[in-house]
């Protein structure tokens, strides 16, 4: 055996163990690890459909579809996974089919006796509680099998403070909880275990899984990576270059770090190596791109699903607020390959055919325009036939998009041997990109029909998922036969054989790469039952405070490095769920109070994008080891390196909290919008630039420190304009009704509050509360915000707050006084900070050409 096909078993090994289980037995027991898997996708496909609905048969509430969920998820986690590294991998142990039994009655108990549990609400039995603890306890084992201890560890800690509350440290200390009211709450409840978390699992995560084992069944996976190489490879360290890209397009397929790497990093880092990258870099620039997959709308891992409920905004604001930081975060990676190119003087792979330069601008401005032309036809023309055809429009649409995909597969089989796209990582030239573009059209049609049922049918993400999964469920059905009726090359009956071996195995596959993430959102779903049933979120606001010395900055750097510590254990569901069920709250309420209004979604984002980055980050990153495995280096050195590349997408997080147009907020015209791209594309590039110490030559030291200044005014101008201008205007708060009714329908009041909590602390914050549309005087609009006012010794108090108002919402109570008006100040728009920076640049610029030529000349 060579030490390639060595390499590459070991590289399989790990990602079996951390995704799929390592578990492949022969016989009866290698069926049934086949067969369950299969039930679950077809379980999660019925639960998904409109179905259950049309013949009224089997139709679960979200409980029971949960408690099935995790039933399937436990089942293959003891039987997939070994207990030890010393256990065996042909065969499973007795022992485990009885933890498996045992530990899946527990999770479908719920299930099982969900009338009977309904009716003793509160009063659970002696065997309630014994199923509980057992469930509880083979949920931690679980977890260990297939996530490792440190989840685990985590979650039995929070477990351990429910019970011992009374004898923790008087800051974090509470009352304690009895075995049967903690055991009843986190188990018999949807509170706990089978609460929000592992709802998400199930309805969402489970079919956009499903719908990219699928893709990279059916060939997509590869047909990227061909694409972005043949775009790519000619460049100076092309190769690099495709990896980011093809690693970036993957991120469609593969919600895991680890999985993406193998998958485009068997193909690219030998590459990277052949052209001049050395091996610890190769295997940085692969994992650097595949933790970024990660970011990557439409289809960004379990972690976004989890946004859409505990945020409360739709999975289409969710996609509108990730679009513009991962895509400068993906060309900002490309420009980092790029001058690492530059510093070691590399090239790129020879091309079949050198275009002219006026064929390269025809082709790459045709491609922009067809696409252009391609997305605008979709979105208006089939919004168009809706208006016309009525009912009618659905039939014609998918009689349009069948003509579509066969018309597709026709180019495709031209110009693909059999139908498959092939990789070989012993290329010594670029692939012609005409071709290779073309022998994979048709699996862009999947895509489009999954971004057009979430954008513009605004269909739920399950729903969405579900449609999108039944157009590759045809598509792996004929995709094979078609080909080969096409072309007139296979054997038909053959073909389509293969097409339902496909269909199955995608099945098998995707269920497979679930049992981490089923038994991860249960586990985690532990930890949110332990904050609601212990209060200790309350108390998180006040030692947060106390560490971080009431500063929102110390705060973010706090949340940040808990995000990582957790992430080096903990798959990126499991740190979202728990750092931001701890820390989200705490920052806005801590933000509210020092006057800085920060949305939801940007604290969410910040604790998503900390958890991705853990995956590289040293000593547990386990995509670093699987791209050292790859590239023979070693794998702390490359972790070390992949976080260095990945200093430019950690400080995104703290630039999107500060300045949300980042996040596309608060952008009302076209200019502003392509002036916020431009402007954060720029600050990316030229961080790379500091970073690297490489910008058209070796900066110096003032140079390096004046590009980190340009680029925290290119994020950031506010910061100096607010130094200039005042961005705010405090108004008393007894002109709280006239401001009010000055208001333009869509704005929000911005008021300055204090009084006393439930505590009987003085708290004093800023909220911004919204008012409805239909509400014309400043009386209804005070009223649609929940808010009853009274004027008294000169000033504008609280006389009610409406239950389940914005006003209950953000914390204001009765007897608060309103301070003042927050509104924005007539100023020049702070975008004039860019003039200054963009003449500073240019005159740096300027001075490193002039220096590479002296230097070239010398040379």
């Amino acid at each position: 055996m060579t030490a390639n096909q060595t390499t590459s078993q070991d590289v399989q090994e790990m990602v079996a163990q951390a995704d799929t289980g390592a578990r492949n037995p022969n016989g009866l027991p290698g069926q049934i690890l086949w067969f369950v898997p299969l039930c679950w996708s077809l379980f999660q496909l019925w639960y998904a459909s409109p179905l259950p609905f049309i013949f009224n048969f089997a139709i679960l509430n979200d409980t029971q579809a949960r408690a099935v969920h995790l039933t399937f998820a436990v089942f293959l986690a003891f039987t997939a996974y070994p207990a030890l590294k010393s256990s065996p991998r042909d065969r499973i142990p007795l022992v485990d089919w009885l933890l498996a039994l045992a530990g899946s009655f527990s999770a479908a108990y719920i299930y099982i006796f969900y009338t009977e549990l309904a009716s003793r609400s509160g009063a659970p039995t002696t065997f309630d509680i014994i199923a509980s603890v057992t469930g509880m306890v083979l949920l931690l084992e679980a977890t260990r099998r297939a996530l490792g201890p440190p989840l685990m560890l985590v979650a039995a800690v929070f477990l351990l403070y429910t019970f011992a509350g009374p004898y923790m440290p008087e800051v974090i200390a509470h009352k304690g909880a009895s075995l049967n009211k903690a055991m009843s709450h986190l188990w018999l409840t949807t509170e706990g275990v089978f609460g929000v978390a592992l709802g998400v699992s199930t309805s969402f995560v489970f079919l956009f899984v499903l719908f990219g084992a699928m893709l990279e069944r059916a060939g997509a996976g590869a047909y990227f990576i061909k694409v972005a190489f043949s775009l790519l490879g000619h460049m100076r360290g092309g190769p690099a270059k495709a990896a980011v890209v093809a690693s970036g397009l993957s991120g469609l397929v593969s919600g895991s770090s680890i999985a993406n790497v193998v998958t485009t990093g068997t193909f690219t880092i030998p590459l990277m190596k052949r052209v001049g990258f050395p091996g610890t870099k190769a295997g940085a620039v692969e994992v650097a791109a595949s933790t970024n997959g990660q970011l990557t709308p439409p289809i960004m891992g379990a972690a976004a699903f989890l946004m859409v409920e505990y945020v409360g905004i739709s999975y289409v604001e969710v996609i509108k607020a990730a679009i513009l930081p991962a895509l400068i975060s993906y060309i900002a990676l490309i420009y980092i390959v790029h001058l690492e190119a530059c510093k070691a003087g590399m090239t790129g792979l020879p091309r079949r055919h050198n275009p002219t330069l006026l064929q390269s601008l025809l082709s790459f401005t045709g491609t922009i325009v067809a696409l252009c032309v391609i997305s605008a036809a979709v979105y208006y023309g089939i919004g168009w036939t809706k208006d016309v055809f009525g009912a009618a429009a659905t039939p014609i649409v998918m009689t349009a998009l069948l003509m579509s995909y066969v018309l597709l597969l026709k180019v495709s089989a031209n110009h693909s041997k059999d139908g498959a796209i092939e990789i070989d990582a012993e290329l010594t030239e670029v692939p012609d990109p005409g071709p290779t573009i073309k022998s994979g059209l048709h699996f862009l049609l999947p895509i489009v029909v999954l971004v057009w049922c979430l954008t513009v049918e605004r269909f739920s993400p399950g729903l969405s998922a579900f449609w999108a999964t039944v157009f590759m469920i045809f598509i792996l059905i004929t995709q094979r036969p078609l080909t080969a009726w096409l072309t007139k090359s296979d054997d038909l009956t053959e073909q389509t054989k293969a097409g339902f071996v496909d269909l199955a195995e995608s099945l098998v596959s995707g269920a497979r790469n679930m049992i981490g993430i089923g038994v991860a959102t249960a586990a985690a779903g532990t930890v949110v039952g332990v904050v609601t049933l212990t209060g200790i979120g309350l108390v998180m606001t006040d030692f947060v405070e106390f560490i971080s010395g009431g500063s929102v900055i110390m705060m973010l750097v706090f949340t940040a490095v808990i995000s990582l510590i957790l992430g080096m254990g903990l798959p990126t569901t499991a740190n979202y769920i728990v750092v931001s069920t701890l820390m989200a709250p705490v920052i806005v309420t801590l933000g509210a109070q020092h006057g800085l209004i920060i949305p939801l979604i940007a604290v969410h984002l910040f604790v998503f994008y900390f958890g991705i980055l853990a995956d590289d980050t040293p000593p547990v990153g386990l995509a670093a080891f699987a791209a050292a495995a790859i590239a023979k280096s070693d794998p702390i050195r490359t972790g070390i390196q992949g976080f260095a590349y990945d200093i430019r997408t950690a400080i995104l997080p703290f630039m999107f909290v500060f300045n949300t147009q980042l996040l596309l907020m608060g952008i009302d015209t076209w200019w502003h919008l392509a002036l916020t791209i431009f402007s954060s594309i720029t600050a990316m590039l030229i961080f790379s630039a500091a970073t690297q110490g490489w910008w058209f030559t070796k900066n110096k030291w003032w140079e390096t420190l004046l590009l980190l200044i340009l680029t925290f005014s290119f994020f950031r101008p506010g910061f100096w304009w607010d130094m200039l201008y005042p961005a705010k205007v405090l108004s008393p708060g007894v002109e709280v009704t006239q401001i009010t009714a000055a208001l333009n329908v869509g704005q929000s009041l911005e008021l300055r509050v204090a009084g006393e909590n439930l505590t009987g602390e003085h708290v004093e914050k800023t909220v911004q509360l919204p008012f409805a549309d239909d509400a014309i005087t400043a009386e209804e609009r005070l009223s649609s915000m929940g808010l009853s006012l009274i004027e008294k010794d000169g000033k504008m108090l609280v006389d009610m707050v409406e239950f389940g108002s914005p006003a209950e919402a953000s914390g204001i109570d009765f007897d608060w006084e309103i301070q003042s008006v927050v509104q924005e100040a007539d100023r020049p728009m702070k975008e004039w900070v860019f003039a200054p920076c963009l003449l500073i640049l240019l005159l740096l610029a300027t001075n490193q050409k002039r220096r590479a030529r002296k230097e070239q000349m010398s040379a």
